[in-house]
C-alpha cells in the first residue's frame, strides 16, 4: 500500500491573523497574497479566536487549505477566557470553553445569519435574541465509549474522544454532566473491569429523568457478547450502590431492556403546558432538558394556535411538541421514520389524556412527495423538526404544491415553525420555501442547547404569503 508523501511545508512555523471561526470552533485566517508558497491560502487553527494574531506549525498542508496546531498566541482576544475543565484540549466534547459565554452565543447567532444568507440567500424581518441557559452540569444524555487500552494493566478508558481522532480521552470527570454523572466516571471504568465481557463493552449511554424534582439515572451498557449470570448480578449491585436503573443492550436499539429495577420508566415535564413526557433511556430527547422546555414554549407561542386548528407535526419523535400543542390545538398529526418512536409518542398521548386530540404515523419523511402532502390533507400550521440532514423532501413537495397554481395550494400551511440542529440544512430549506414555495421569513434565532460546543440549535418561522 503507498502512503502519500507528506507535504514539504509541514512542520514549518508561520504567524496569522485570526478572522473568524468554523463550526468546528477552529480559527480561521488566510494568508497574504504575497506568501511564496501558499498565497491566499486559508488556514485552520484549532484553539484561535477571531481577532487574535497567533505563531502556528503546519501539520496538514491541502491545495485549497492548512491546517495547523497553535503554538503561541501574540495577540489575545478580549474574550478568551481560562478554560473551566481540566480535560480542555484532551477531550473532544467541548471545544469553545476558551471562550466567554457571551461571545459563545454572538458567534453562534453569526453562524446562523451566515449561513441564511450565503447558503439560503434569506434575511428574516427579525433576529430574535440568543437564548441561553446553564452553562454547567446541562447535559441530561450522553454517550460515553469505552476502550481497553491494556486490560492486564486495568486500564479501560470510559469516557469522551480526544479532538479529532478515534481514541477515547483519559478523563475521570466532566463538568457538562450533572455532578453526579461526573463522580460516576471513575467507577464506570472499574465497573468494566470486573465484568466477564469487558473487552466487548463498546460503550455506556446515560440518560436522566425528573419526576416531581426528583431526578432519575437510566444507564445502558451495551455489550456485544452474552452477559452471565455473574455479570448481571455485578450490574446490578452497581445499580443499587450508585442509585440509578441499570438497563442491557446485546444488539440494536430494539434489544434494550430493563435489568433492575425490573420495570423502569424515565420522565420530564413541560410545565408550562401541564404535560409529563414518558421516555426509554436510548430515545431521542434533547439533552438539555431546561432548554428543552424554553425550545417547545417559544415554538408553540410562534404557531399562534387557536382552538380550531389542525396541526401537522413533521420528525414527531416521542411526541415533544405534538403532546404539548394538543393541549391548544383541536387535532395535531405527528409523523416520524420510525414506528417505535410512533408508539412511543402515542403512549405519551394517552398518558396525558389526549389521545383523542392526536395521531401519529410512521413515514420516512426524507423521500416525501406531493403525493404525501395530498393524502395527509391540510393543515393550519405545521411545526418541522428534523435531523441534521434537514427536511429537504418535505419542503420540495410544498414548492411543487405551490408550483401547481391549482387546489394543492391550500396544502401549504399558514404558518411552519421549523427548529434544527443545523444552521446550513436549514438555510437550505429555507431558500426553497422563500423563493419557491411562497413564504416569507418572518423570524430566526439560536438556542444555546450545548454550551461549550460548536453544535447550534435555532429556529426559523415561515409565513405563507397570501395570509399576511
Amino acid at each position: 500500500m503507498r502512503h502519500a508523501k507528506p507535504s514539504p511545508l509541514q512542520g514549518i512555523q508561520k504567524s496569522i491573523r485570526i478572522h473568524g471561526l468554523d463550526l468546528d470552533a477552529q480559527g480561521v485566517g488566510r494568508l497574504p497574497d504575497d506568501d511564496e508558497h501558499t498565497p491566499g491560502k486559508v488556514v485552520f487553527v484549532a484553539g484561535a479566536l477571531p481577532g487574535e494574531l497567533v505563531h502556528y506549525e503546519i501539520t496538514q498542508n491541502k491545495s485549497k487549505f492548512q491546517k495547523g496546531r497553535l503554538l503561541k498566541i501574540i495577540e489575545a482576544a478580549v474574550f478568551r477566557r481560562q478554560p473551566h475543565c481540566q480535560w480542555y484540549g484532551n477531550c473532544g466534547g467541548c471545544t469553545m470553553q476558551h471562550l466567554d459565554a457571551k461571545a459563545q452565543l454572538a458567534i453562534k447567532q453569526k453562524v446562523l445569519e451566515d449561513d441564511l444568507w450565503h447558503l439560503g440567500k434569506v434575511k428574516p424581518d427579525t433576529f430574535m435574541a440568543p437564548i441561553a441557559g446553564p452553562d454547567w452540569g446541562y447535559r441530561y444524555r450522553t454517550r460515553l465509549s469505552v476502550v481497553n487500552r491494556s486490560i492486564k494493566k486495568g486500564t479501560i478508558l470510559v469516557g469522551f474522544h480526544e479532538p479529532q481522532n478515534r481514541y477515547v480521552s483519559d478523563m475521570t470527570s466532566c463538568d457538562v454532566l450533572p455532578r453526579q454523572w461526573s463522580e460516576l466516571l471513575p467507577h464506570l471504568r472499574t465497573l468494566v473491569m470486573e465484568l466477564s465481557v469487558r473487552d466487548r463493552v463498546p460503550q455506556i449511554e446515560l440518560a436522566m429523568g425528573d419526576e416531581g424534582g426528583k431526578l432519575q439515572t437510566a444507564m445502558v451498557l451495551r455489550h456485544l457478547l452474552p452477559l452471565s449470570d455473574e455479570d448481571q448480578q455485578i450490574l446490578i449491585c452497581f445499580a443499587k450502590q450508585h442509585q440509578l436503573w441499570m438497563w442491557t443492550q446485546a444488539h440494536g436499539p430494539e434489544s434494550v431492556k430493563s435489568l433492575y429495577p425490573s420495570s423502569s420508566q424515565l420522565r420530564y415535564s413541560l410545565p408550562e403546558f401541564g404535560v409529563e413526557m414518558l421516555f426509554h433511556p436510548t430515545d431521542f430527547t434533547q439533552v438539555n432538558h431546561s432548554m428543552n422546555q424554553v425550545l417547545v414554549g417559544r415554538a408553540i407561542r410562534f404557531l399562534e394556535l387557536q382552538a380550531q386548528d389542525r396541526v401537522l407535526d413533521l420528525f414527531c419523535g416521542i411526541g415533544n411538541f405534538t403532546v404539548p400543542i394538543a393541549t391548544i390545538a383541536q387535532e395535531v398529526v405527528g409523523i416520524e421514520g420510525s414506528d417505535q418512536l410512533c408508539q412511543r409518542a402515542l403512549m405519551n398521548a394517552f398518558h396525558n389524556y389526549l389521545a383523542t386530540k392526536t395521531h401519529f404515523y410512521a413515514k420516512n419523511l426524507f423521500e416525501a412527495t406531493l403525493e404525501d402532502l395530498i393524502k395527509w390533507g391540510a393543515f393550519d400550521k405545521w411545526l418541522i423538526d428534523p435531523p441534521r440532514d434537514g427536511a429537504y423532501a418535505i419542503v420540495n413537495a410544498l414548492k411543487d404544491a405551490y408550483v401547481s397554481k391549482g387546489e394543492f395550494l391550500q396544502l401549504r400551511p399558514q404558518t411552519i415553525v421549523y427548529v434544527s440542529c443545523n444552521p446550513a440544512t436549514l438555510a437550505r430549506d429555507a431558500g426553497v420555501l422563500v423563493h419557491e414555495a411562497g413564504y416569507t421569513l418572518s423570524k430566526a434565532g439560536i438556542f444555546n442547547m450545548f454550551p461549550h460546543t460548536s453544535h447550534v440549535e435555532s429556529m426559523a418561522v415561515f409565513h405563507r404569503i397570501d395570509t399576511i
